[in-house]
């Protein structure tokens, strides 16, 4: 009997943290990387033109869905495979923190990318961001995350 109310005191004690380690709901955070200005600069590291291995760096303006300038894009790109994707790493920077993402982009289509971390506002942040070319020297960045 002793240990049945033992338990039944450990899954209350459980129970009622459980509200002080839940999470912050799913947020939405819609940025353009304004590449227009200030392309990718291409590095090529091995045969000319595009092949495996080539680099791609980048520090763009960060804009919100406005077209209003709200921080920074910069990161790389390495071409993993030709005419068809990159493996990327960025930082998105704002007044409030930055975001870091890392994943597979794509040439054509939209791209989930994930979430690998943050600083000030966005310390704990994970998710994933889908990332898409808008054909005029921007780039849609959808994130879709939560914080710890």
């Amino acid at each position: 009997m002793i240990s049945l109310y033992r338990n039944i005191t450990l899954a209350v004690i459980f129970l009622s943290a459980l509200p002080a380690c839940s999470q912050q709901g799913r947020q939405t955070f819609t940025t353009i990387a304004d590449a227009r200005e200030h392309p990718a600069q291409f590095i090529d590291t091995g045969k000319p033109g595009d092949s495996v291995g080539d680099i791609l760096v980048f520090d763009q303006p960060l804009l919100d869905e406005t077209k209003k300038t709200i921080g920074n894009n910069s990161g790389y790109c390495i071409r993993t495979r030709i005419a068809h994707s990159f493996q990327c790493q960025w930082t998105l920077t704002t007044v409030n923190g930055s975001i870091q993402v890392a994943g597979r982009e794509f040439e054509k289509g939209s791209s989930d990318i994930s979430i690998i971390g943050g600083t000030g506002k966005y310390a704990g942040i994970y998710g994933e961001m889908t990332s898409g070319n808008n054909n005029d020297g921007t780039f849609t960045q959808v994130l879709h995350y939560r914080i710890r």
